[in-house]
């Protein structure tokens, strides 16, 4: 018989209110029917599906989906086997809204802030200057930082996930540098850089210096946003959002980075 699930819905309950990610697994037909387990990402998992073989496949891949955001059914053998059905087992995926970290308060963060939140993001302005970063300016953000990178990073760095961004939007080095080496140890799914070529060229020697591998610049989408052509900041932030939906679809696009010769015709 399945164990007790209230342990189980209780920590469901405390990582939803906490606006953590969280997904359940339950058992719905075969071997073990109605039994649990509830994963969150680096903690421990709760509950058991009745077999430790199985506990641990469906863990991991339990945990895969969340990082995805997906809820969906997946077939398994008694002892976690992959391609049988012994079992049914139904993964329930509680995630977040998707995160955009935003540094520099210019022209261009309003624009990407407000079309990235008609997309569902979670808009994060950041930017050294209190003069600069206020509501007043950013009344779209969901959260205004007036930090330096490694602030915002110490308090988002570890909750990145693949599905979300960081926008660098700065031309300083003192405060984009730093921002691009704390972005590169997480796992967030998208970095862009504004800047122009030569800008780029100059920051990517600055990196290199710092100890950023070619991994780790091959992850930099700079010049930021796709070669559409668009000169205002709106024509900009679309092309930047754009970018984000490719690179996390796995689409090819005709991205700035890839291309040669001026950003603007």
């Amino acid at each position: 018989m399945p164990a007790d699930p209230a342990p189980l819905y209780e920590a469901l309950a405390e990582e939803l209110r906490a606006d953590e990610p969280v997904a359940l697994a339950t058992i719905v037909d075969g071997v073990g029917k109605g039994a649990r387990l509830l994963v969150r990402p680096g903690r421990e998992v709760l509950g058991s599906l009745g077999n430790p073989e199985l506990d641990d496949v469906a863990a991991r891949d339990v945990l895969g989906e969340l990082e995805l955001g997906q809820t969906c059914v997946r077939h398994y053998g008694a002892g976690g086997e992959q391609r049988m059905e012994d079992l049914t087992l139904f993964v329930e995926s509680f995630a977040p809204q998707p995160r955009m970290l935003i540094f520099g308060a210019v022209d261009f963060t309003s624009a990407l802030a407000r079309v990235a939140k008609v997309l569902g993001y979670k808009v994060v302005v950041c930017d050294a200057r209190k003069v600069f970063a206020t509501p007043k300016r950013f009344p779209m953000a969901d959260e205004i930082r007036v930090e330096w990178p490694d602030s915002v990073f110490d308090a988002y760095g570890g909750r990145l996930r693949p599905v979300d961004a960081v926008c660098i939007l700065t031309h300083d080095t003192k405060f984009d540098v730093p921002a691009v080496v704390r972005a590169l140890q997480t796992d967030v799914g998208y970095i862009g850089v504004m800047g122009s070529r030569r800008t780029h060229a100059k920051r990517v020697e600055r990196l290199r210096e710092v100890g950023v591998d070619e991994d780790g610049l091959a992850r930099l989408m700079a010049p930021i946003g796709l070669d559409i052509g668009g000169r205002t900041p709106e024509e900009t932030a679309v092309s930047i959002v754009a970018e984000i939906i490719a690179v996390r679809a796995g689409r090819a696009a005709p991205s700035l980075r890839d291309s040669a010769g001026p950003i603007h015709r």
